[in-house]
Parts: structure tokens; C-alpha cells; sequence
């Protein structure tokens, strides 16, 4: 007599909108067992009965076999009696209760799909909005969960019959894919002048004819606009430059795949897995020497912000165009990304030739994700479409609801229930009205999405944030402050999945101190909920405040004094030099700072790399850049104690002027500088270890960006015998304030 059994089986984690259902369907009918399976407000729920040998197959496959979309956080198996079910199916979703359930990424466009779009015999070939449950836009188009096709921007396209019957086909790759469509009853696309007149003639082709004859065209992609030219046109990326008005800052490259991609930059299979991964990022990679991209795309740089297509869209263009392009965000400098259509017409009708765009609404704005290879692993350098919304894990739970409003620049908010974090994607500088408008938006929706409502609203110390005002404009809740570089190395245990405590080295531009000065090269004992400050970078001033952050050289001023007088840094700025060394001197407008992005400027303007810049941390980038990595030459770095370890940076600066001073190569003198950071780094930390014991080192903050800095730190510290916590999942900038800001909160509520 065969054994029957039922099971009923709960799913939590990434698996709504994967394909997990049909998959589950076609799991139980493989094996010959009934029952039924549907979403709910926490993830997807089955009924499972058959022979006993099959349920067990079934619970094995379940996780073994998942949707490679998917991502399971907890499977939870009760067993009941039998209810004698005929066949398998899938049920409606189910939408009582609070809603947990997670809403996945948007996925880059799958092979299935690749070779459909490139099939003369298929439907649809040359369909610019091909998807299935394995690809495609999910958080960009959803408007709340469960992950169906009413609560999605697709809601307004029905689908025609042939769409219908596959979607009702469980053995069809599109069974229950939400935003499923074709050409009869899907997106139309349209190509349009500045003024919105659309044109005649096959959208892309033409689109790609205006690119070759150096125009620009705005397209629309998954999360917003992008802004488009040929890659090797030197015209065309300049005009591009001007029309947004950013100077310098580099633009990202799309290449149609890996092998055009080979011709622009060094690839390792390490690359090319990022390259090729569902998320798509833009990896910043070595740009040969040779490259066929035009100089105004990245000048001064030796590495090149490259990425493949993934969409339909971008796959098509590419093929007619049969070169790489630039695609950088849709917008004028410091705004974000334009993202709806009418909106986009009016904010970049000075700067596109035509726009490339379509009728599927977008949701939610999402910008690129940025990643770096950097000390044998990867770092998101900015987190967002491809990643965000899917949650980070926490090593401890967060009792109660937290909000954390994270920092002024490269902003991002963070959610946390239970073990989950959300981090939103990279939104930007809120200085700019629209993308605080952005940031506040964001929350809500964030809020709604995953029905949290919080209990706790952690935020900067910074009275100034404007995040900090907005969490502080938030009534009904506890609030808790949480300092800059805290948050800075909480954030790093919290990508980490350690508790700490840690000897936290913040190394960043600036964040509020709690004596009143301006923090930035700190050492700190830190774990989730408190922190103490061991030592730091020796205090100097920033002339003007504000101003030394716009212009390096003032920083090379405060550093160097009335020593070098000779120096062509002095010389360059003559007409203020003097002026710049009195308010140095004492003046109240010149706040003191442990800043070590400020150390990197005052170096990178005293070798005649930058004196003014034009975008945050564009002194100390360009610094990293032109440095020898060969070099093994290391400047020497006082260290005093005991009290409060201070690191005396200005040996550095000092050190650099003098080899400048004997004519030694700046390109040396700036690999000597970042070997004299790292060195100095870890004999402080040796310093530290002797004091307090411990022996895992924290690195955090947007100095370690730097990939010249971190692997050498990272590799003297490792001789030292830490253990080196560095980031991967979430930035070392201000992107992770957030997720540490939501850490510390959640800590300081379990004490």
C-alpha cells in the first residue's frame, strides 16, 4: 500500500515575481502529487500531497532546483492530512494579513529570450520589450505586492490571446510572467524630436543613424533616461558634456558584449561575471591604452565605467549601431534621473536630439549600480537597479521598525524589521529640491511596499542634514542620533554579518564630530551600539570652510604653511595664497577637520593634478589615478600617543613636497603618498591593538573607494595579522550611511 502524506509548505524570500510558482507547479506535477500553490503577503504558499517518496523528492527539489531569479530566506514545512485534491494548481494570490513579502530586482534580459529576439520566425522577433519569468523589469514597474500583474505598471496592457495562453500554459516559460506582452498587445515604441513630434521610420534604426552623425539621444531604460552618443566621438561626448554641465566627471560605456567590451578594457573571468551577471552593473574596470573611446568620456582616467545591455532595447540599438555608446544618467548635473515621460521631455529637451522612448510607465526611479573589483573581491560603489530592493540580511534581529535616514550626499534610506534590511537605491545629493522630493517619495513608497510603518527614526548627528530635518519632522516615533563614522564602520559590520567590536578606521571627507569639529580620519572601538574614539588624523583647518572643499589648493595652504614658498602650487594661487594662510591662521570661518579626503586634496593640488574641482572627491580620484602603482616608496607618518592616537598627516604632505621640490616624478611622489596612508594606517592600528586587544580592523568611508589605498592597506594590515573587514554588498561612501545608521538603532533597542 503506498504511504500518502501532505505537507503544507511555506516559502519566504525573493520569490515572487521569479517564476516560482510555475516552477513549483511543474516540480509537482513531474513528481504526480495534488494539491495547489499561491502567493500571499509573505512570500508563496503550497498544499502538497501524494506518495510519500514524492513529497520528500518534492521538499528536496524545492530548494536544490528554485528559479535562478530566486533567493530563499526560510522554508517552513508543517504536515496535515491528506485533503484528497485532484491535480495541481495555481491558486489566487491571497492579499489578507500585513504584507512581508519581497519584491525582486529587475533582471537583465535572459538568453531564451535573446535568441527569440533574434528569430525572424518568432513573434516576437525585434520586440524591444521581450520577458519571461526568468527576466525582465520587476521593481522598477511595481506598484505593491503580491507580485501580480494588477499591481504592476503593466496593469493597463491586456493581453492579447496568444499572450494569455502562454501565460495560462504551465509548461510555458511565460506562465504567469507578469509584465508578459508582444508586439499585438504590449509597449509600442517611438522615437521623438526635442519637441516631442515622433518620427518616422524603424524607431531604432533611426535612433542609431542620429548616433552615428554625432547626435545625441536621450532612451528610455528600466528605472529612467539615459543620455546617449557614440563612444568614439570625440564631438559628440564634448557637446553631450556641455549640454549637461558636467565637466569631468565620467560617463559609463555600453558595449553589446564581451568581446567588444575586451577591445575597451581588461577583462578577467572575474569581470566577466559581473559583466555578464543579472544585475548588469557598471563595473569600473583598467581601460587599455588604446581604447576606441573618445577623451572627453573619461578624462584623466584609466579606468572606464563599462557595462553590457539589459534590455531588449539596449540589445537591439547596439546591434544596429554595431559600436559601443556612452549611456549616462538622463539629466542635467546634480538632479536625478528623469524617469517619467513628460517630465523628461521638458528637463532634457536642451540636451537630446531625440528620445528613444516608450509607453510602459516607470514606477520607481532606479539608477545604474556601480561596482568595483577591488582586493580580490567586489564593492558596490553604488547601490541600485539590479540590486535594490532585495534585502540585506542582519546578524541579529531589529525588534522594532526602523527608518534610517542616512547622510546629505550619495543618499540612501534604509528600512529594517526582524532581520531584514532595505536599503533603498542610490538617490543622490539632497541638496537638489528634486531629489529630496525623490528621497521622500521613496520612503513612502518603500513603506507601502513592504507595509512597515516605523517605530524608530535613526539620523546624522548633522543638525544641517536635510535628512536629518526630515527625520526630525517625523512625529510619533523615538529618535536616535547616530554619529557619522560610527554609522560608517556599523555599517561595515553590518555587510559584514559581525557583531564587532572592531577597530574601525573612517576615512571620508566629512561628518559631524562631537567636540564640534568636523570628523573625517578617525580611529575608532566601535561594535553595533556604541563607539569610542582612539585617535585621528591631526587637526587642521579648511580655509574658507566650504570654499576648501571646492578648491583643493587651499587645503595644500593649510598643510604646508609658509614652508616651500617656491612650490608651483603657491605660485599658481599667488593672488590668494596669503590671504588663504591668514585665515588658517584662526579664522572662524575656517572650522578645523580630521578630514582624509582633505588630506588626498591638499596632495593632489600640490602636485598640480587639481586645484579646483568640479564633482565630489574629484581631487582625490584623480590622485589615485595618476599614481605609479609600481611605485613601493613610502613617506613616513608620525604617530603620537599615548592619549588619543593623532596621526600626523601633514609629514605626508610635506614629505611630497620636498621629493617635489627635487624634481622626483609626481607620478611617484603619488604612489609614495597612498604607501605612506596605508602604512600609516596599519601602524596605528598595530598601536591600537596594544591597547585594547583586539585584532579585526574595520575599514570604512569614501577613501577606501580608492583602490590604490585599499588593497594596500588590506595586505599590510593582513601581515599584521588582523582580520580585515572591508565592504562588499553596500558602499564605503555615504550610500551605506543608512544601513549602519539602521544597525546601530536596531543594537541600541535590543540593549
Amino acid at each position: 500500500m503506498t504511504t500518502l502524506k501532505r505537507v503544507d509548505v511555506h516559502i519566504e524570500g525573493i520569490v515572487q515575481g521569479v517564476g516560482f510558482r510555475p516552477f513549483v507547479y511543474s516540480l509537482a506535477s513531474r513528481l504526480g502529487l495534488a494539491g495547489r500553490v499561491h502567493n500571499d503577503v509573505y512570500g508563496v504558499h503550497i498544499e502538497v500531497e501524494g506518495a510519500l517518496a514524492g513529497v520528500e523528492e518534492f521538499l528536496t527539489a524545492l530548494e536544490r532546483d528554485a528559479p535562478a531569479l530566486s533567493e530563499i530566506e526560510r522554508v517552513t514545512v508543517v504536515s496535515a492530512a491528506p485533503a484528497g485534491h485532484s491535480g495541481f494548481t495555481i491558486a489566487a494570490s491571497d492579499l489578507a494579513g500585513p504584507r512581508r513579502a519581497l519584491v525582486s530586482a529587475d533582471g537583465a534580459t535572459c538568453e531564451d529570450c535573446l535568441r527569440e529576439l533574434a528569430d525572424p520566425a518568432d513573434r516576437r522577433h525585434r520586440y524591444p520589450f521581450i520577458n519571461c519569468t526568468n527576466c525582465g523589469p520587476r521593481f522598477t514597474i511595481v506598484r505593491g505586492v503580491p507580485y501580480d500583474r494588477p499591481f504592476t505598471t503593466m496593469a493597463t496592457f491586456g493581453m492579447c490571446e496568444d499572450c494569455a495562453r502562454e501565460y495560462h500554459d504551465p509548461g510555458d516559460r511565460r506562465f504567469h510572467a507578469q509584465p508578459a506582452c508582444c508586439p499585438a498587445c504590449g509597449p509600442r515604441l517611438r522615437l521623438l524630436d526635442a519637441r516631442g513630434t515622433e518620427l518616422c521610420g524603424d524607431p531604432i534604426a533611426c535612433a542609431a543613424t542620429l548616433l552615428r552623425a554625432g547626435r545625441v539621444v536621450a532612451v528610455k531604460g528600466l528605472g529612467g533616461y539615459h543620455l546617449a552618443v557614440a563612444a568614439h566621438d570625440e564631438q559628440a561626448a564634448a557637446a553631450l558634456r556641455g549640454r549637461k554641465h558636467r565637466e569631468d566627471k565620467p560617463f559609463a560605456v555600453m558595449a553589446a558584449d564581451l568581446a567588444q567590451a575586451r577591445l575597451l578594457c581588461e577583462i578577467d573571468d572575474a569581470a566577466a561575471a559581473l559583466l555578464t551577471s543579472r544585475a548588469r552593473p557598471i563595473v569600473l574596470l583598467p581601460r587599455h591604452a588604446g581604447a576606441p573611446v573618445a577623451t572627453a568620456v573619461a578624462p584623466g582616467n584609466r579606468s572606464l565605467g563599462l557595462m553590457l545591455p539589459y534590455t531588449p532595447l539596449h540589445h537591439l540599438l547596439l546591434a544596429e549601431l554595431a559600436q559601443p555608446m556612452v549611456l549616462t544618467s538622463g539629466n542635467v548635473s546634480d538632479e536625478p534621473i528623469a524617469y517619467e515621460d513628460a517630465d523628461a521631455l521638458t528637463r532634457l529637451g536642451g540636451i537630446a536630439d531625440a528620445f528613444l522612448t516608450h509607453d510602459r510607465p516607470i514606477h520607481t526611479r532606479t539608477d545604474d549600480s556601480v561596482v568595483r573589483p577591488m582586493a580580490g573581491e567586489v564593492t558596490v560603489l553604488r547601490r541600485a537597479r539590479g540590486y535594490a530592493p532585495e534585502p540585506l540580511t542582519l546578524r541579529a534581529t531589529a525588534p522594532r521598525a526602523v527608518l534610517a535616514c542616512g547622510a546629505e550626499l550619495k543618499s540612501t534610506f534604509c528600512l529594517a524589521r526582524g532581520r531584514r534590511a532595505f536599503v533603498s537605491p542610490h538617490i543622490g545629493d539632497l541638496e537638489n529640491h528634486d531629489t529630496l522630493r525623490s528621497y521622500v517619495e521613496g520612503i513612502d513608497h518603500y513603506c507601502g511596499l513592504f507595509d512597515l510603518r516605523p517605530e524608530i527614526v535613526a539620523h546624522d548627528l548633522h543638525p544641517g542634514y536635510l535628512s536629518t530635518r526630515h527625520a526630525l519632522e517625523i512625529h510619533g516615533v523615538e529618535h536616535i542620533a547616530v554619529q557619522h563614522h560610527h554609522a560608517h564602520i556599523a555599517s561595515c559590520l553590518a555587510d559584514n554579518g559581525d557583531p564587532g567590536p572592531v577597530i574601525g578606521v573612517a576615512f571620508d571627507g566629512l561628518g559631524h564630530g562631537t567636540d564640534g569639529t568636523l570628523w573625517g580620519g578617525e580611529f575608532l572601538r566601535a561594535d553595533l551600539a556604541s563607539y569610542e574614539r582612539l585617535g585621528h588624523l591631526a587637526q587642521v583647518p579648511m580655509p574658507g570652510g566650504a570654499a576648501a572643499i571646492r578648491q583643493p589648493w587651499r587645503m595644500a595652504a593649510a598643510y604646508l604653511g609658509d614652508d616651500h614658498p617656491g612650490l608651483a602650487v603657491a605660485a599658481r594661487n599667488a593672488g590668494r595664497w596669503d590671504e588663504v594662510l591668514k585665515l588658517a591662521s584662526g579664522d572662524p570661518g575656517s572650522p578645523l577637520t580630521s578630514s582624509a579626503g582633505r588630506l588626498f586634496d591638499a596632495v593632489s593640488s600640490l602636485l598640480g593634478i587639481r586645484d579646483k574641482i568640479t564633482y565630489e572627491g574629484q581631487a582625490a580620484i584623480e590622485l589615485e589615478q595618476h599614481a605609479d602603482p609600481a611605485e613601493t616608496g613610502c613617506y613616513p607618518a608620525a604617530i603620537t600617543i599615548p592619549g588619543p592616537l593623532v596621526l600626523h598627516g601633514g609629514d605626508l604632505v610635506r614629505a611630497a613636497a620636498d621629493d617635489l621640490a627635487a624634481g622626483v616624478p609626481t607620478g611617484v611622489i603619488a604612489g609614495r603618498f597612498h604607501n605612506g596612508v596605508a602604512a600609516a594606517i596599519t601602524r596605528a592600528c598595530v598601536a591600537l591593538r596594544q591597547d585594547t586587544g583586539l585584532s579585526a580592523v574595520a575599514l570604512s568611508g569614501g577613501v577606501f573607494q580608492n583602490v590604490l589605498l585599499l588593497e594596500r592597506t588590506v595586505r599590510r594590515l593582513r601581515a599584521a595579522g588582523f582580520r580585515v573587514l572591508r565592504h562588499v554588498r553596500v558602499p564605503p561612501n555615504d550610500g551605506g550611511i543608512s544601513l549602519g545608521q539602521a544597525a546601530v538603532a536596531a543594537a541600541r533597542d535590543r540593549a
